[in-house]
């Protein structure tokens, strides 16, 4: 008889949360503590499929069960106590809502509290949020992208915990982990204990670009880390905390429910977008490379369907940049760069998101050539130096328009990735990527 190996496509989905039960009979689960580093991912054992044709055996790798998923480990601490939510529109397990999972459970919730885009996650980016209520369950939602962005000790009072639970997509400047940030910091300073529900990081593959300079530093950055720095949302808390980033010495009293069945070569299909303008894993994993032109007067198509997935402006050379698109209003977009200008520019949508992922690095390339193509350089980079906050250094404006190639400008970035990856290590939770792709 022969015998056929067929290799399974590695498909990640989160696993539905536990049935609902009282606090009290919520079992303990045998997936490894939230203390313990995970061990490396294994597979189930093989399927041998035996019918009058060839056996087949099939390697089944286990799906992802991401933190807040894992209920029984988290539950019991917090029967009998008050929380709060750090939560948007993916802190969804299964297809229920984490505030309406925990409700179901007789969790009692004082406050939501959103981040930038809201707790639905339709704002424009940079929008302010204001205050309201969840329609839905009447609790007070508190937004950190308004008139504040920690909660005040108003906020906290009689809360024991605050829970933080978003799918971060591993950049420096995507907000939430400066969100993050300031919630460890309000929950250090008021005696709250945090809990960060671990998700996979899409982005979480690679390590790449400069490391932030403390005169860049603002909400799009706010600590000394490379533009794509390779760790999971908890992860990174755990490096906030044991790198005393949080000002006046305090300590945040942190517990991170980490994601089980995940390392960082692990692909990670987003099952919710993450907010308004990175609606797929290509936009996802094109990010890194050309969010840099927000610092720019070209557009990255917001107010088309195709948000991080294409590049353009009236100006650049249409022989060069043969794709044309017309920003106009859409929802997370009401305003877009170049409001019904006719670009020219390129369709990025064409490339296909796993080779993008096997890049493992930033394509500077969009940018430099945009640049040197560009007309009216003087009028390239916007006035406001937006492009050395998303860079965290001037440095990488000043290469670009010295004419640096690629190769000179990555090159200057390796002492500093390399003295990152050593503080990295300290906090992994997950198994690394393989050291050569680094």
């Amino acid at each position: 008889m022969l015998l056929f190996v067929a290799a399974c496509g590695r498909k990640i989905t989160p696993l539905p949360p536990d049935a609902p039960q009282p606090l009290s009979e919520i079992p303990i689960d045998t997936v490894p503590p939230a203390a313990e580093v995970l061990p490396k991912t294994d597979t189930l054992p093989p399927v041998i499929v035996t019918t009058d044709t060839p056996a087949v055996a099939i390697d089944m790798p286990r799906a992802v069960v991401v933190g807040a998923a894992r209920l029984s480990e988290y539950l019991p601490l917090l029967k009998d106590k008050t929380i709060g939510l750090v939560v948007n529109q993916t802190s969804v397990v299964h297809e229920t809502h984490l505030v309406d999972t925990l409700r179901s459970l007789g969790v009692r919730i004082r406050a939501i509290f959103a981040p930038e885009h809201g707790f639905r996650g339709t704002a424009d980016a940079g929008e302010k949020i204001a205050d309201g209520k969840d329609p839905g369950t009447g609790i007070p939602v508190i937004s950190l992208y308004g008139s504040k962005r920690a909660p005040s000790a108003a906020d906290l009072a009689g809360v024991d915990w605050i829970l933080f639970d978003i799918q971060d997509v591993g950049t420096r400047f995507y907000t939430y982990i400066s969100t993050m940030h300031e919630v460890m910091q309000a929950c250090a300073n008021n005696g709250v204990k945090c809990m960060v529900l671990d998700r996979p990081n899409p982005n979480g593959h690679y390590v790449d670009g400069p490391i932030l300079e403390s005169a860049q530093k603002s909400f799009v950055g706010m600590h000394p880390v490379p533009v794509v720095h390779g760790m999971t949302i908890g992860e990174y808390a755990r490096m906030i905390n044991g790198e005393g980033w949080l000002s006046g010495g305090a300590t945040c009293d942190l517990t991170v429910i980490p994601c089980v069945h995940y390392d960082h070569d692990t692909p990670y299909e987003i099952p919710i977008k993450p907010s308004p303008n990175l609606p797929n894993n290509r936009a996802i994993y094109l990010y890194p490379s050309i969010c840099y032109f927000e610092g720019t007067v070209v557009s990255v198509g917001r107010g088309t369907d195709l948000q991080f997935q294409t590049i353009g402006h009236p100006a650049l050379p249409e022989q060069l940049y043969p794709y044309r698109f017309t920003p106009v209003p859409k929802p997370g977009a009401m305003q877009p760069p170049l409001l019904n200008e006719r670009c020219n520019g390129l369709n990025l949508s064409l490339l296909e998101p796993d080779s993008l992922r096997e890049r493992r690095r930033i394509d500077l390339s969009y940018v430099i050539e945009a640049y040197r193509h560009f007309p009216d350089k003087g009028n390239f980079f916007l006035k406001t130096n937006f492009f050395d906050k998303l860079a965290g250094t001037a440095q990488l404006r000043a290469q670009i328009v010295a004419g640096k190639s690629e190769t000179e400008i990555r090159t200057s970035w390796n002492t500093g990735l390399q003295q990152f990856m050593q503080i990295r290590k300290k906090y992994l939770l997950y198994p690394d990527f393989r050291p050569d792709r680094f």
